[in-house]
């Protein structure tokens, strides 16, 4: 059974069995519907498809997209009513929702990697980089990206080689909303993306590989998941612990903001369309500075 075939039988269920009201059955199946979408992309066309994995790259990439984590939280409460209800009817052998865990709600301010933990994980990329593995060259660009540029994941994954001035260190990023913002790379990123460009991804190319920035080793544009699985697994090895890739956006922010910033360039770099977004990154300027004053002064 197809997904457009299950949708009114589960809002039968919504309405009938469950009793909600109009606008909390519309809340339902907008979150079902974004779940659908996001599982037919991944060529996925009914229930049995809907995987645990599946599932959880849904609900990360919710948060690349900047959702709050209580929306995203609810999301996953409605698709979890959703998959019981699956099994329930026999449409699914398994419920993988029951294994979903739904991410807290509380705020709280963003985590950012220390500059010595940053030192550490470029020193490891570099290193393996002057072997000529292509991997290593592609993985040292990414992370040089990532922090250079403050960019989202799904940004660096979807960059194109045309989207990179390379005469000026500039790269075009396609953000939430297809809106587009061009932002500035240092040095260090502009010589890992020399590399690769003349000799890891010139390895890796073939017929799949078109105008994508970064290959797999299959030679196609690399996944999502497989960028955080190597930020991830890198900060893993540091002080920090185990942080996702957006944990670098949030230091190249918090970062700038040390470093006397514009709080408005930081807007502009991050693609934020509220600047409200990006005072957040204040709050753990501040917080920074009042840890350190309280480790330091003699009269703290």
């Amino acid at each position: 059974m197809e997904f457009d075939s299950v949708l009114p039988s589960f809002r039968e269920h919504l309405e009938a069995a469950r009793g909600y009201s109009a606008n909390t059955v519309k809340g339902y199946l907008t979150d079902i519907q974004d779940l659908l979408e996001f599982a037919k992309n991944r060529g996925a066309e009914s229930p049995e498809g809907l995987e645990l994995n599946l599932l959880r790259d849904w609900l990360y990439d919710l948060t690349e997209r900047g959702l709050a984590m209580s929306s995203v939280a609810r999301k996953s409460a409605s698709v979890r009513s959703f998959t019981a209800w699956l099994h329930k009817q026999g449409l699914i052998a398994a419920d993988p929702g029951l294994r979903l865990r739904s991410p807290k709600a509380g705020k709280s301010l963003p985590k950012v990697v220390s500059r010595a933990s940053l030192e550490q994980i470029f020193e490891w990329l570099a290193n393996a980089a002057k072997t000529g593995d292509p991997i290593a060259q592609r993985n040292l660009l990414i992370v040089e990206l990532l922090y250079a540029t403050g960019a989202r994941v799904g940004e660096i994954a979807t960059a194109d080689i045309s989207s990179i001035d390379t005469s000026r260190n500039l790269i075009r990023l396609t953000g939430k909303g297809n809106k587009q913002r061009v932002v500035p790379f240092g040095q260090p990123a502009a010589d890992a993306l020399q590399t690769w460009l003349s000799e890891g991804r010139i390895a890796l190319q073939n017929q799949n590989s078109k105008d994508a920035l970064l290959l797999n080793q299959r030679g196609s544009r690399v996944g999502v998941r497989q960028i955080y699985e190597l930020v991830a697994g890198l900060l893993s090895e540091t002080t920090s612990g185990t942080l996702g890739p957006h944990a670098l956006r949030h230091s190249a922010a918090t970062h700038l903001l040390d470093g006397g910033a514009d709080l408005r360039a930081v807007q502009e770099l991050l693609g934020h369309a509220s600047l409200g977004t990006t005072q957040i990154y204040t709050h753990v300027s501040i917080e920074r500075l009042k840890s350190g004053y309280q480790n330091a002064h003699p009269r703290a």
